[in-house]
C-alpha cells in the first residue's frame, strides 16, 4: 500500500494542527517518499491506523519528524568548502571582537564540531559563540553530546586533512566504547536550540550563517522566506554559506550579495 497525494494532505494538515509542525511547503515528491517509507518501515496496516497513531501518540510524532527530516551529515563535509572558511572567511571574520555563527539545520552536529575546530585552529574559538539548531529535537540532543561513531572517523580524518587540516585529528576526541567524544573545550563554545526555519523567527546578529543542504527539501516559496529570515539575520559584511546545490542566484536578496571564490558563499555587500 502507498500513500497518495490527498492522505499526504491530511497528515500535513493534522501536523500543522495537533503539533505546529508545518512541512506544507516541503518539496511534496522528498517528503512523499520519506513518509511512505515510514509507514512500510512499522508496518501499518491502513492510513488510518498510521493518522491515529501520529495524532494521538506524543511518543510516536518524535520518531515521525525524526525520520521525515534529513539528518545526513558529515565532519569537514566538501572539504574545498571548509578550506575557503580556513583561508579567506575565518582570517576577514577574526577582525571581529567578537564572532556569532548560526548553524541552521544543524542535524546531529557535526559540522558545527567540525567549525569549532577551525575556530581553534585560527585562535578565534574563545571570542566566538555557535548557535546550532534545528527543528528536531532528537537530532540535537545526539549533538550536544558530542560523540559520534568511531566507524566514520577515519572518513572524518581524511576530510579534515584535504581541508587544509595539519594537526592529529585524533587528538580532538577521546574513543572509548560509546564513540569518539570530542573534546568539551570545542563544546563550550556552543549553544543548542530547537528552531523551526517554517515558522520561527529571527533571534540574533550573526556574522556567519551556515545552511548547508537543507534548503534542497524545501520549495521555491518557502526558500524564499527562509533567505528573507537570514537575511534579517545577517549584519553588513557578514556572510552566508549553503550546501553544494543550492544558490542564491534568482532568489529576491540575491542583489545584496556577492559571492566569494568558487564555494557557495556569499558576502552581504549592501
Amino acid at each position: 500500500m502507498i500513500i497518495v497525494d490527498e492522505e499526504i494532505n491530511l497528515l500535513l494538515n493534522d501536523l500543522l494542527e495537533v503539533y505546529g509542525y508545518d512541512f506544507n511547503y516541503y518539496s511534496k515528491a522528498s517528503l512523499k517518499r520519506r513518509v511512505n517509507r515510514l509507514f512500510a518501515l512499522d508496518k501499518f496496516k491502513d492510513f488510518n491506523e498510521f493518522r491515529s497513531k501520529i495524532i494521538s501518540d506524543t511518543n510516536y510524532i518524535k520518531r515521525f519528524i525524526e525520520e521525515i527530516t534529513v539528518n545526513v551529515t558529515e565532519m569537514f563535509r566538501d572539504s574545498g568548502f571548509y578550506k575557503e572558511l580556513r583561508t579567506s572567511i575565518l582570517p576577514a571574520l577574526g577582525t571581529n571582537p567578537f564572532i556569532r555563527i548560526w548553524h541552521a539545520g544543524c542535524s546531529t552536529g557535526e559540522e558545527v564540531y567540525s567549525m569549532a575546530i577551525l575556530l581553534q585552529e585560527a585562535g578565534l574559538l574563545q571570542k566566538s559563540l555557535l548557535y546550532a539548531t534545528d527543528i528536531n529535537p532528537a537530532v540535537l540532543e545526539k549533538a550536544k553530546s558530542g560523540i559520534f561513531p568511531l566507524g566514520h572517523m577515519k572518513s572524518y580524518s581524511e576530510n579534515y586533512i584535504a581541508s587544509g587540516g595539519k594537526q592529529d585529528f585524533s587528538s580532538y576526541y577521546t574513543a572509548n566504547y560509546e564513540g569518539g567524544k570530542f573534546s568539551p573545550e570545542l563544546r563550550s563554545k556552543m549553544i543548542f536550540s530547537t528552531h523551526n526555519l517554517v515558522s520561527d523567527r529571527s533571534f540574533n546578529e550573526f556574522h556567519l550563517i551556515v545552511c548547508r543542504n537543507v534548503l534542497i527539501y524545501f520549495d521555491k516559496e518557502l526558500q524564499e522566506r527562509v533567505f528573507k529570515l537570514f537575511d534579517e539575520s545577517l549584519g553588513k559584511l557578514s556572510y552566508l554559506a549553503l550546501g553544494s546545490k543550492e544558490t542564491l542566484k534568482f532568489s529576491d536578496i540575491q542583489t545584496k550579495y556577492n559571492q566569494v571564490g568558487r564555494e557557495k558563499i556569499w558576502r552581504k555587500v549592501k
